[in-house]
């Protein structure tokens, strides 16, 4: 058995972790809570959980085993957090790490981005595993005794940078998986892929980047995977659970911008011009109104503005406003439906007044599609890795995941690991992206396991037919 190779830069008690009281049971020690989700679909069947084997038992032995190196790696890629596109020292830590376990490496994929081949002892189908890397231009206030410092510049202004996403415990994660699976390749009858991306965030200005540019540069082919599995972390989960969803669970997200064009003329005679002001007001009014009244509302969508400029005097009305926003949604042929629709919903609106309202969406993430076989066929090892009791099916969420693009090149299974303190209501939990976020450390087990099992488990089962 190979020694686990710690981080010298922070040896802290298991206990510490997310500011857990030093009092508090070693992770090892406590059982799986009692789910008390709030995003649950209550009326769907328990998964039936696969047949513990001796193969499931020695991957919950190796994943005890690094479980502390998986805290070390955490804590350390959290302190020293990087923008997306940024991520030079992840890429290199991850990369010698997956070096050190003799696997195939190749660096600077899409970037930062690290692409990790397991070639197993057993002819076999090939499977792949993600993580993203890269974290976000937040101020973090957590309190932790690792917690970021980092301040860097983001598209030309100072920021601080945080893993308020929970990047930093899936690139431990993955880590833990690829280590566990390493230590057993002669039994194992396939390949793994292990994708370490960048820039999931979104490139910075002006810069390509994340799943899309990693498969650009080859990612997916060689080899091609027969299936990918990526997990989330989220406090909408108690920390023990595992969630999931089949089909649509994570929106198309495409950015939208509307200019409304009128006739300047002074704010005292607006009868002698054509007030674009007016007019974008209708335009925000009857486009965010689509999903509600114009689409199929059993299939969640959105429209959103976020922006809104125009004018530059309180007495002149403008020659035009400028509306910037967001387009999402869960199916991906309501996705260009919505399109069209707000073309011309945001044109009629626009003409009543006399205006005209350019349109131009731009594209942005797909929908990511969790394939309904593959998650029908891994759900019995998330149960036997979780217990059944802690698989809760979530509810589809409108944020949106580059993993959509991996999920178009091969089937995808997206799932959720939960991460929230048990002393924690759901709704007083920091969400994703604020700047309390937090991570309790003893989620990252399950993590590992769940990676590990669902990697193992398909290989044996086989490619899909």
């Amino acid at each position: 058995m190979r020694r686990a190779r710690l981080l010298p830069l922070l040896i802290l008690p298991l206990a510490l972790a997310c500011g857990e009281a030093a009092e508090e049971a070693p992770a090892a020690a406590v059982a799986p809570p009692v789910a008390q989700q709030l995003p649950v679909l209550t009326d769907e069947p328990l998964p039936i959980p696969a047949p513990r084997t001796a193969r499931a038992a020695e991957i919950d032995r190796l994943a005890a085993e690094v479980e502390e190196q998986v805290v070390q790696w955490r804590r350390h890629i959290h302190q020293h957090p990087e923008l997306s596109n940024r991520e030079f020292a992840t890429g290199k830590l991850v990369a010698a790490e997956l070096e050190d376990l003799g696997l195939e490496v190749r660096r600077e994929v899409a970037h930062t981005g690290v692409v990790g081949v397991l070639r197993g002892g057993k002819p076999g189908p090939v499977v792949a595993l993600r993580a993203d890397m890269d974290a976000l231009p937040v101020v973090e206030d957590t309190g932790l005794p690792f917690a970021s410092t980092a301040r860097t510049t983001y598209n030309g202004r100072d920021v601080g940078v945080m893993h308020a996403c929970g990047h930093d415990a899936h690139v431990a994660v993955l880590l833990g998986a690829a280590r566990v699976l390493a230590e057993q390749r002669d039994e194992l009858p396939g390949t793994v892929v292990f994708l370490f991306q960048p820039a999931e965030e979104g490139a910075p200005q002006g810069e390509e980047g994340g799943a899309r540019l990693m498969l650009k540069e080859g990612a997916f082919d060689d080899p091609i995977p027969d299936a990918v599995f990526g997990l989330h972390a989220t406090p909408d989960f108690e920390v023990g659970t595992l969630g999931y969803r089949s089909g649509g669970v994570m929106a198309s997200s495409d950015r939208l911008d509307i200019t409304v064009r009128g006739r300047q003329t002074h704010a005292a005679y607006p009868w002698r011009g054509i007030d674009p002001v007016a007019a974008a007001a209708r335009v925000i009014l009857a486009v965010r109104e689509i999903p509600a009244r114009r689409v199929d509302t059993r299939i969640g969508s959105i429209v959103t503005i976020g922006v809104v400029e125009g004018g530059v005097r309180h007495n002149i009305i403008p020659d035009h406003v400028t509306l910037k926003g967001t387009i999402r949604s869960l199916d991906p042929e309501m996705r260009f439906d919505l399109h069209r629709k707000v073309r011309e919903v945001a044109q009629h609106a626009a003409a009543i007044d006399g205006a005209s309202a350019e349109v131009d969406i731009q594209l942005g993430y797909p929908v990511t599609v969790n394939n309904p076989a593959l998650v029908e066929r891994m759900l019995p090892t998330l149960a036997r890795t979780a217990g059944a009791k802690h698989v809760a099916v979530g509810l589809a969420r409108t944020g949106a995941e580059d993993f959509s693009f991996f999920a178009e090149r091969a089937p995808g299974f997206y799932y959720w690991l939960g991460v929230r303190r048990p002393d924690v209501a759901v709704q007083d939990a920091a969400p994703n992206h604020a700047p309390g976020f937090m991570v309790d450390e003893r989620a990252l087990i399950l993590g590992v396991r769940s990676m590990a099992n669902l990697a193992f488990d398909f290989l044996e089962g086989g490619p899909p037919e």
